[in-house]
């Protein structure tokens, strides 16, 4: 069960240390592997969960997967998750780590949803319009398609919705119809 505080906790504490060894941006690179590690491969967070697989063995199977790949800060983050029975706790530390990391560094994750796969090109020029009409310097921008759009786009910013696409005047317009908008109310 994921407890907010108790991982807030240990990211924040795995930033702090990071940034006074001056290994920030090393340490956020190995929450990244380690992201898509547990995202890749369901059986290795059942293995962090489970109750019946002892710390040791657990301990040599996590130094086995990333020796030689992650810090020494992050191996030892991950050594002591596991020596406190936290380890179980590591997929929702690291993704809380990571939120930690882009406030930090005020890095803007955007959601682009398109009806077609889009080009490199695209991006930067979208990119560079966020930029140019809003303080977000940094922008992390993800993209996802989804063909029921039909056309446009959906741009997703914070708090911001842009909802461009050819579904959603689809539905603007059969909701117009349902109200009888097109129709003058006789009194």
């Amino acid at each position: 069960m994921p407890s907010p505080r108790l991982t807030a906790r240990y990211a924040k504490s795995l930033i702090e240390l990071a940034v006074e060894k001056n290994q920030l941006e090393q340490v956020c690179n190995d929450m990244l592997l380690l992201q898509t590690i547990c995202k890749s491969n369901p059986d290795f967070v059942n293995l962090l969960r489970s109750p019946i697989v002892k710390h040791d063995k657990k301990e040599a199977i996590l130094n086995a997967i990333t020796n030689g790949k992650v810090n020494t800060i992050t191996s030892s983050f991950c050594n002591l998750l596991i020596r406190k029975g936290r380890e179980s706790h590591l997929p929702e530390i690291i993704s809380t780590f990571i939120d930690q990391y882009k406030s930090l560094k005020q890095i803007y994750t955007i959601w682009l949803t398109t009806a077609t796969p889009i080009s490199e090109d695209l991006k930067k020029q979208i990119i560079s319009k966020i930029q140019s009409q809003t303080v977000m310097k940094n922008i992390d921008l993800k993209v996802k398609v989804n063909e029921a759009l039909i056309g446009g786009f959906v741009l997703e910013m914070g708090n911001t919705l842009v909802d461009a696409s050819i579904l959603y005047d689809l539905h603007k317009i059969k909701t117009q119809f349902m109200n009888n908008d097109f129709i003058y109310k006789i009194r």
